[in-house]
């Protein structure tokens, strides 16, 4: 992912502008502080990396390092809940999506007011549509490693959607989204990719991956 994200215009072209990022904001934890350096070291000009406890993954409470069958078993009611209302539901002594959205906004309250500062506002009247030979834009850009229920809650907060549409979104370890500002407007320019990670498909992650996925996550 830190090859690709240093080399984005190469075929085929993430829609990131030109120039190294900004800077590289993180969850304090230490498989997203060990990606986010892992980023920075491969980038041709390392972008300033900064941990944001805003950005931690949701607390899960009294579910932390349980398997999901054993939750199942003992909290069937409040996970059901979680599944299906994620707002009326959480874990015991966790965090509410609530909690999670307060704590995110001002982080990205911050990220985003360091890509403005000192720069004249963007403007709606361009084009919309991508894909017409568009040359690649020179505005500031960052980049932000965190955890699938804070990009969740994140996208619900940038579209001003309602946190109960928390499973609409869903997201791979390790891949790309791209979100571009126009005029103040959020615009989804790529989501979930993973290509990059096409080469790492050989049999043993293959079966890593398998390994994952009977880990008991929610």
């Amino acid at each position: 992912m830190g090859a690709r994200l240093a080399a984005p215009h190469e075929r085929p072209a993430l829609p990131l502008p030109a120039g190294s990022p900004l800077e590289l904001a993180h969850s304090p934890l230490v498989r997203t502080s060990q990606t986010a350096a892992a980023i920075a070291r491969a980038c041709v000009v390392a972008p300033n990396l900064r941990p944001d406890a805003g950005f931690l993954e949701i607390g899960q409470g009294e579910w932390e390092g349980l398997h999901r069958d054993e939750i199942a078993e003992r909290y069937p009611d409040i996970l059901a809940t979680w599944r299906r209302r994620p707002t009326e539901g959480w874990a015991p002594g966790g965090e509410s999506l609530a909690d999670v959205a307060a704590r995110v906004r001002p982080s990205l309250t911050a990220l985003l007011g360091s890509l403005a500062e000192g720069r004249p506002p963007g403007t709606r009247d361009r084009a919309q549509v991508a894909g017409y030979d568009e040359p690649v834009s020179e505005h500031p850009w960052s980049i932000l490693v965190g955890h699938d229920g804070i990009f969740k809650v994140s996208l619900l907060t940038l579209f001003d959607l309602p946190l109960d549409r928390f499973w609409m979104w869903t997201m791979d370890l390790c891949s790309i989204s791209v979100i571009e500002f126009r005029g103040g407007q959020p615009v989804v320019r790529a989501f979930n990719l993973t290509d990059h990670l096409g080469p790492m498909l050989d049999e043993d992650t293959v079966a890593a991956q398998e390994a994952r996925s009977r880990s008991g996550a929610l």
